[in-house]
């Protein structure tokens, strides 16, 4: 179950945690790809009129998914 618009949408937290620790990794590594190309494709052509706000989006619903990884690996 792949996170729909988290690339452009705040994602819930307990949305996340219902998720399983192998789709949460997945989406992690997802999340980490798309916020690549974004940085890449900002740095080639001015994209500011699309979402200024992806970067930030994008930034915290990595580090969303962190936490939830990381909350599980010390209970």
């Amino acid at each position: 179950m792949a996170l729909k618009d988290a690339e452009q949408k705040a994602v819930d937290p307990q949305q996340l945690r219902e998720l399983s620790d192998e789709e949460l990794r997945s989406e992690l590594v997802r999340l980490r790809e798309a916020r690549f190309r974004l940085r890449f494709r900002a740095a080639q052509e001015d994209i500011t009129a699309e979402n200024p706000m992806r970067f930030r989006t994008m930034r915290r619903n990595i580090a969303r998914i962190e936490t939830v990884l990381r909350e599980r690996k010390q209970s």
